[in-house]
């Protein structure tokens, strides 16, 4: 079994951090745990596209994988989920407000109405 077959059986964050070796602080995991894991996953995928994991062991596979994920941890010591905004919920939060047109109901009062 390969180094990235066991990453994905991997079930937590912790998990990640205690197979690779990857010293953390449980707040900060606490707080950001999807984002880190995520940001994780773009790193990853990078060296992926790029052919990094090419020929490499299994233990340098996991070294690049602690290393990425190390990297992934600190942007999120140094920063928020917020201000790093890898969600769309995030992004859309600051995204500037484009003006929805108005729906063209005309109101008509209720005294404008009559009994025939």
């Amino acid at each position: 079994m390969s180094a990235l077959d066991d990453l994905g059986r991997l079930s937590s964050a912790e998990d990640f951090f205690s197979y690779l070796g990857v010293a953390f602080d449980p707040a900060v995991v606490r707080v950001s745990r999807l984002h880190i894991m995520r940001r994780m996953g773009q790193y990853l995928k990078g060296l992926e596209l790029d052919g990094a994991f090419a020929g490499k062991s299994d233990d340098e596979v996991r070294a690049l994988c602690a290393e990425h994920l190390a990297l992934a941890y600190q942007d999120f010591v140094e920063s928020s989920p917020i201000q790093e905004r890898l969600f769309k919920v995030h992004k859309d939060a600051v995204a500037p407000k484009t003006e929805e047109p108005k729906p063209n109901n005309a109101f008509v009062p209720l005294s404008s109405l009559t009994v025939v």
